[in-house]
């Protein structure tokens, strides 16, 4: 009998590569999973499986994880406000974590001698993936042809011609991830540190003109409605606000940052939902908790962002953080209203009951009503006791 192995596939031309590589080259059965997290239509499936099925593969299964990614994950996300470097949502980090554990659990169940997945040697994901899959499946030995081969996109395309299988090169020219929380874009301009993506290079196309205000809603932190409309669960929230904002061409950037390798790297994103939910989250935020529960936070967000990003999903500190996260969220209830725009959002303002700007204890900027002036001047000078102390002790500065 062939010996198995499970690849994590998504049909596009790493991964596409794999399936003929491990099954011809290494004659093994190839079991393709495709772990969807939120980015895929129903049509895109069929067609994914039918590719699948092209190329050989001894099986095809998709594995739904959409809710229990938010639920371990883009949760969190939301809670911590997390950007990446200010600016990432972390689309594609934050789902590898979860395709790589639900791809291991598959293995174990399947009984795998192996497992592959078709990330290069020069990014992020194969540290991701290689991290989930020697804490959960130790005993499974992990296959990176595309890493181990040290091959370009174009030998890729070439070796699948040669194999029958014809690849779209102008297609190919660009490197697609997609999920629930943003779709990531490869191309030659982000191998550049001046050039930005053109307009087709986003799968979404950016077609709206007109300026739209939304309201979404919030309990506890998490997404419930938009527009008026309550979802079931925060995932159909979410996809429901992409629906509306990303045909304006919302959550467009590239991000640059620090790979895990040491070297820095760039990759374009679209992720509407994802930036103006995080957005109105930190605006609820702001309003109802604390400066020191928003300082604190702000710290420990950054540290979580981080550590998820760079693959250290599993470690316990995760969860303590986590748990830090959920306390933090008990008043973040309310409403956000955002104003849609070609290319860009705005949040206008929130309404909570549990909104801390209330003129019942005083207005910025105009009068107080909860302490009075030589209440002021007391304060003020203790406050700056110590600093007048050190200025006159060292006149000379």
């Amino acid at each position: 009998m062939k010996k198995k192995v499970v690849l994590a596939f998504s049909g596009g031309l790493d991964t596409s590569y794999c399936a003929i590589y491990l099954s011809k080259e290494m004659n093994l059965d190839v079991h393709a999973v495709l772990v969807n997290t939120g980015g895929f239509s129903e049509t895109e499936l069929i067609e994914i499986e039918n590719k699948a099925k092209t190329l050989g593969v001894k099986s095809f299964v998709v594995i739904d994880e959409t809710k229990n990614y938010y639920e371990k994950v883009i949760k969190y996300l939301v809670f911590g406000n997390v950007l990446k470097n200010n600016t990432y949502p972390l689309s594609v980090s934050a789902e590898r974590i979860s395709q790589a554990t639900a791809i291991a659990n598959y293995a174990k169940e399947l009984n795998a001698d192996y497992v592959a997945h078709g990330s290069t040697g020069a990014g992020n994901d194969q540290v991701r993936f290689d991290a989930i899959f020697n804490i959960l499946i130790p005993e499974i030995k992990i296959i990176t042809p595309i890493r181990d081969k040290k091959l370009s996109r174009e030998s890729e395309i070439n070796f699948l011609k040669e194999n029958g299988i014809l690849i779209n090169a102008e297609k190919a020219k660009y490197s697609i991830n997609k999920g629930i929380w943003g779709t990531s874009v490869g191309g030659k301009e982000t191998l550049t540190s001046n050039l930005t993506l053109p307009e087709d290079a986003y799968p979404s196309p950016a077609t709206k003109r007109t300026i739209k205000d939304i309201v979404l809603e919030f309990e506890k932190g998490e997404l419930i409605a938009v527009d008026g409309v309550v979802y079931s669960h925060a995932t159909e929230a979410i996809k429901a606000l992409e629906t509306l904002a990303s045909p304006y061409g919302i959550g467009r950037d590239i991000h640059v940052g620090d790979t895990i390798i040491g070297i820095k790297g760039r990759v374009g994103f679209e992720a509407a939902a994802a930036l103006i939910t995080i957005k109105a989250h930190h605006a609820l935020e702001k309003h109802t908790l604390t400066k020191l529960q928003l300082i604190i936070k702000d710290q420990q967000a950054m540290w979580y962002g981080n550590w998820l990003h760079e693959g250290l999903f599993l470690d316990p500190v995760m969860r303590d953080l986590e748990s830090y996260f959920e306390s933090t969220q008990k008043k973040v209830t309310g409403k956000v209203f955002v104003k849609l725009s070609p290319y860009l959002f705005s949040i206008i303002g929130i309404e909570s009951k549990h909104d801390l700007m209330s003129n019942k204890f005083g207005t910025y900027g105009e009068m107080n009503n909860s302490w009075t002036g030589e209440d002021v001047k007391g304060f003020t000078k203790i406050m700056s006791n110590q600093m007048s102390i050190y200025y006159q002790v060292n006149k000379t500065e």
